[in-house]
């Protein structure tokens, strides 16, 4: 897949999170952001059920009926992706394992993407995808315990729907947990709208940004457990790593950066 590289998705998101737009032709996009570029598109007739795309994708569903989860990453920048000039990605799956959890089998996918811009690869990510088997009944979720209040080094983010809404626009996911409520309630037996891994993920690449975080980086990260809308969503980034957790203190992703430039 190949296109020129527009600020306009940039910009989207920078106003979708009230987070600063870099120089975007001279520095390049900050980390992650190449997730809003360079993006599949199937046809409506190429969607299942759930939204997810049921074939001419990669990964495509091992089969019908499991449902789709973004369980981490590793992201290297090796050189600053510049708007204003041609990108290609590559994509390919790198590995496919069967396993059997405690709730069913797990299918874990292991996705690899490239781009490349004037000759160079400047991202080299890999996605780990996991399938579960249909939903069975109401998922699991921890009580809830008293509210941790924000502490003055971390980041609150108000997930509402409508930012929900608007993250999936800005990827073109129509994956329907993130803003069908009845879908991700009665058919999925989610309590509530399920905040977007990526989304996790990108909020702690930003709140590294804001420490300096800059230049080629290698970003590693996993998500814990799942986050829904209600739940709030509370960010950090120190010396020690990058975190997510809800407002009662459950830890719902984790994250450690170096610098590949030291």
């Amino acid at each position: 897949m190949k296109e020129i590289l527009q600020p306009g998705p940039a910009e989207a998101l920078a106003s979708l999170l009230d987070v600063d737009l870099p120089d975007l032709d001279r520095e390049g996009l900050p980390l992650l952001w190449h997730w809003f570029y360079l993006l599949d598109r199937p046809a409506q007739a190429d969607l299942g059920p759930d939204g997810h795309p049921v074939r001419g994708a990669i990964p495509a569903p091992p089969e019908p009926g499991r449902r789709r989860m973004w369980a981490g990453g590793r992201v290297r920048t090796l050189g600053p992706l510049r708007c204003g000039l041609p990108a290609e990605r590559h994509t390919e799956v790198l590995s496919t394992k069967e396993k059997q959890g405690r709730t069913g089998r797990l299918t874990f996918v292991v996705t690899g993407h490239k781009i490349v811009q004037d000759g160079e690869v400047v991202v080299e990510e890999e996605q780990d995808i996991v399938y579960r088997d249909a939903a069975s009944g109401q998922v699991e979720t921890a009580t809830e315990q008293p509210e941790v209040p924000p502490a003055e080094d971390e980041w609150a983010i108000d997930v509402s729907p409508t930012l929900l809404f608007r993250f999936s626009a800005l990827t073109y996911n129509a994956h329907r947990i993130h803003y069908d409520r009845d879908y991700a309630r009665d058919v999925e037996g989610y309590p509530g709208l399920l905040t977007h891994g990526p989304l996790q993920a990108l909020a702690m690449a930003e709140a590294a940004r804001r420490r300096g975080s800059a230049g080629r980086l290698a970003f590693d990260y996993r998500l814990v457990s799942p986050l829904f809308d209600h739940q709030g969503m509370i960010v950090r980034a120190d010396e020690s790593g990058t975190a997510v957790r809800d407002r009662h203190g459950r830890r719902t992703a984790a994250g450690t950066m170096r610098s590949l430039d030291r």
